[in-house]
């Protein structure tokens, strides 16, 4: 063997080894056996500090939400302004992936969450008074609707309809609550907590929020290794295995996914778009145009002329006077429900006639654009650490005061307080709330009703109510954010976790 062949065999030998030296450690100390890119210490090593990368599979799916995959579109009106409010400007913004709820939240729904918060909250009594919808919305001057008074909500006919009656500040609570019993089952299901709903009571019940800052006991089954110690940990948010909150969707994430535009591109998988849409789906008309038996029906709930509500007897149009089930109809090309009709949807927005204005003047806000944000931070104590949770469970939060929003520029840029159109006599005041019909109150509405003509069943309609009224076309459906990539598993629009080895499917129906 030539000297020149040893020398690029020793080479070989070495970069080998050298290559390998950078992926693996010595695992029999406990650590993951794969080394920093930054200092070349093993991750999870005890010997080495413990500093832990988790091995993380991906957000999974929560209960009834589709994943709804960003881009880029045209927000605002499709066709002609009839109204002439011109509050809704066409102009391109990206809305990043999220996940949206399939269905409108349902009647059962509040009522699951009604049962759990009579039984946990019972020194509380208000707590539960406060979040009954209110059936009095049926209630009309020359109308006999007194029977939905006392069934819409109540009777079993009705569960799978969606809720109305509820305020903005209801949906509010609502996602918090649906959070909370999300995360909690998550840990049942990975063996950290034991299921204990009958012992949890008032300040006892589980809050993630809490939980996270160690102020959650609960039914411990079991708690995490702790690699920098040896011993056990609870939960960490950095660990990935409880979910983000459920909210409201945004003007702009509701809109884009009402359109659902990836139904109009082409096979070939470019950015084209083949058709612009007026509705959820193909056409300016709300019959089904395609060629099978549902070819010629009612695609949405909604008055399709005066005193039209459902058609004649012996051939009923949407079948529905009122509102339908929510599952009810065709649903977009992102498998939504009644995205169109039914029942109008609260949005996280504050409403301003001219905000589509303000985003197309602005550089930066046409990424995933939000009006609405109040900012609040946790209450610490001398230690730096949360102070004592309240008396339901909750840890105390407060507003971020408004000197800290002069202070903080980034503050002052996007809490709704320091807009110019705001109604914080503390930063500047031109009347709204008092002086004219809009306030920080209003709440944009989108997606049209039972009672609505279709001109309002355009995702890019919009309208306002204050944030704490109610009417009987009026619900919600609950949206949260995509962590971390885009996309996700196409067969589950999310990736499951896999436990002790086995694949464990997460998917809800």
């Amino acid at each position: 063997m030539t000297k020149g062949i040893k020398s690029l065999l020793f080479l070989s030998l070495v970069l080998s080894l050298a290559t390998t030296s950078c992926k693996r450690g010595d695992s029999s100390s406990g650590g993951s056996g794969e080394l920093s890119s930054a200092t070349g210490w093993e991750y999870g090593n005890q010997d080495y500090g413990g500093f832990e990368k988790l091995d993380y599979e991906g957000q999974v799916n929560g209960p009834n939400l589709v994943l709804i995959e960003g881009g880029t579109f045209n927000m605002g009106l499709t066709n002609q302004d009839v109204t002439y409010d011109w509050n809704n400007i066409p102009r391109r913004v990206t809305v990043s992936s999220f996940y949206m709820d399939e269905t409108e939240v349902s009647n059962i729904n509040w009522k699951e969450y009604e049962f759990w918060t009579k039984k946990t909250y019972q020194s509380y009594p208000q707590i539960w008074i406060d979040l009954l919808p209110d059936t009095l919305v049926w209630r009309e001057e020359l109308a006999y609707n007194e029977p939905y008074i006392r069934t819409y909500y109540r009777h079993p006919s009705y569960d799978d309809y969606p809720v109305v009656g509820v305020t903005w500040d209801q949906c509010q609570d609502f996602c918090a609550w649906r959070s909370n019993r999300v995360n909690e089952m998550l840990l049942i299901e990975r063996g950290v907590l034991n299921p204990n709903s009958s012992e949890q009571m008032d300040s006892e019940s589980f809050d993630t929020e809490a939980y996270l800052a160690g102020q959650y006991q609960g039914s411990v089954r079991k708690n995490l290794e702790d690699k920098a110690t040896g011993g056990e940990r609870p939960v960490r948010f950095e660990d990935g295995i409880m979910l983000p909150d459920y909210r409201l969707p945004t003007e702009a994430e509701w809109e884009y996914a009402a359109l659902a535009l990836q139904g109009n591109q082409p096979e070939t998988g470019d950015e084209n778009i083949m058709e612009r849409r007026y509705f959820p789906w193909n056409g300016n008309t709300p019959r089904y145009q395609k060629h099978n038996k549902n070819q010629g029906n009612l695609q949405a709930n909604f008055k399709r002329g005066r005193g039209d509500y459902m058609g004649m007897a012996g051939s009923l149009n949407d079948k529905a006077s009122g509102p339908a089930p929510v599952r009810k109809f065709i649903p977009n090309d992102f498998g939504l429900y009644n995205m169109a009709g039914n029942v109008n949807e609260w949005t996280q927005d504050v409403y301003r006639a001219l905000t589509s204005s303000d985003l197309s003047d602005a550089e930066n806000h046409d990424l995933n654009p939000f009006r609405g944000n109040v900012f609040k931070e946790a209450i610490l104590d001398e230690e730096g650490r949360p102070v004592e949770k309240d008396s339901m469970g909750r840890l105390r939060y407060k507003t971020v005061e408004d000197d800290t929003l002069g202070i903080r520029e980034n503050y002052r840029k996007g809490d709704v307080r320091g807009y110019g159109d705001g109604d914080n006599e503390e930063i500047v005041n031109y009347g709204y709330g008092d002086w004219s019909l809009i306030s920080d109150k209003a709440r944009v509405i989108k997606g049209g009703s039972w009672g609505d003509r279709l001109y309002w069943l355009q995702p890019g309609t919009r309208r306002f109510k204050d944030q704490d009224k109610a009417d009987n076309k009026t619900g919600f459906r609950c949206a949260m954010i995509r962590v971390g990539g885009e996309t996700g598993n196409e067969d589950t629009g999310g990736i499951d976790f896999k436990e002790k080895g086995k694949t464990v499917k997460r998917r809800y129906k």
